[in-house]
């Protein structure tokens, strides 16, 4: 039996965001990695001996476990409520410092998020875990990444600390941070459930393809664009979708969220502050894949002249199996896979040859076209 990729509906839920602070915790350290938070920036600091300077608390990040308490007092602080409204509509959603200076700090989240203030006037309104609240303006987004950069005119925030989703491990914990529902600062932990699960959601045409992160840590409406933590802290995945029944009703957690891997998003994020037209790229193969075809792969229906895959010598009619060593089981899994790389990186496509010619593996390095934002 075929194998498909699941077709998420994202969404996130209208309604008033629910401040509420968070306090750090005096701990007796018994073990593990002793840090000390600065009080006021939130800032992480190694301690030698577990002491801490005058204005900053003791905090202790297990080796093997996760600690939710103090982690999460840590990193709060850094993570947004983000509500939308413009003429026709209004709704709620997530987000997290990536930089900050002195005069103004970059917020990301999902570009589903405020799409609609993109589309037409409206205004974006971040709010911190402590009530304040700022108005903040779009410097680029990419609908096929679900990415976007804000920015707000507040500056000395404490960034989030990026991990490596790369290094991630099926099993290990994690913590969801976002406002779900609008209801601020919302805390769920779980664990990895799965890694490079293909995910496409959004209109025909308007897709959003995602290498993502399983977890079943709750994600509901409203969490979109919020953090998923791991158990030292960092950030390695922005949350953006879940899967809910087809039977209908109400929307909301049933153990599968998805999120964008941080190192993925990263590249996104990176492209879209230091460029001058804030725009973003992807890899191309420069293939199209037919959309009838019911066979386990991705078949190539026609090739673009001069790039990638006719590069590499790849014929039409092939099936593609596996990209980079990931099993490909549709187009829409092909799609994910090649997403995943940085443009310009060389990577192999194993085929099945077309008229029964076999199988081939053939190293490829992809191309560069601009995303869609």
């Amino acid at each position: 039996m075929k194998k498909t990729s699941i077709n998420i509906v994202v969404a996130f839920a209208l309604g008033a965001s629910v401040a509420g602070g968070i306090a750090v915790a005096e701990i007796n350290n018994t073990g593990g990695v002793k840090a000390c938070v600065d009080n006021k920036t939130k800032a992480l600091y190694v301690s030698a001996n577990g002491k801490c300077a005058k204005g900053r608390s003791p905090l202790e990040l297990t080796v093997n476990g996760f600690d939710v308490r103090n982690i999460a007092a840590t990193v709060t602080p850094s993570v947004v409520s983000i509500a939308v409204e413009t003429a026709t509509s209004g709704g709620t959603g997530s987000g997290w410092v990536y930089q900050s200076n002195s005069s103004s700090s970059y917020i990301i989240t999902n570009n589903h998020v405020i799409d609609a203030v993109a589309s037409e006037s409206g205004t974006i309104t971040v709010e911190f875990s402590n009530g304040d609240q700022i108005d903040a303006t779009i410097v680029g987004r990419d609908k096929a990444y679900d990415v976007a950069v804000l920015q707000i005119d507040k500056g000395n925030l404490a960034a989030l600390n990026l991990g490596d989703s790369t290094k991630l491990v099926v099993g290990e914990p994690v913590m969801a941070i976002g406002s779900p529902l609008g209801l601020a600062s919302t805390v769920t932990t779980g664990i990895i459930s799965a890694l490079n699960r293909p995910v496409s959601a959004g209109n025909v045409g308007q897709e959003t393809f995602v290498n993502a992160i399983q977890t079943d840590a709750a994600i509901n409406p409203g969490n979109s664009g919020g953090a998923l933590i791991n158990s030292q802290g960092q950030i390695i995945g922005v949350n953006s979708a879940i899967a809910t029944l087809s039977s209908g009703g109400t929307s909301g957690s049933i153990g599968l969220g998805f999120a964008i891997p941080i190192t993925e998003a990263k590249r996104v994020i990176d492209e879209i502050i230091t460029t001058p037209s804030h725009t973003s790229t992807r890899p191309l193969l420069g293939v199209y894949f037919d959309n009838t075809y019911t066979g386990i792969g991705a078949l190539i229906l026609e090739l673009t002249p001069g790039e990638a895959a006719e590069t590499a010598g790849i014929p039409v009619g092939s099936v593609i199996k596996s990209i980079g060593g990931q099993r490909v089981t549709d187009q829409v899994s092909a799609k994910v896979r090649i997403r995943s790389y940085a443009p310009g990186t060389t990577i192999s496509v194993t085929v099945a040859l077309p008229n029964g010619g076999g199988t081939k593996t053939y190293t490829v390095k992809l191309g560069k076209a601009p995303s869609n934002g």
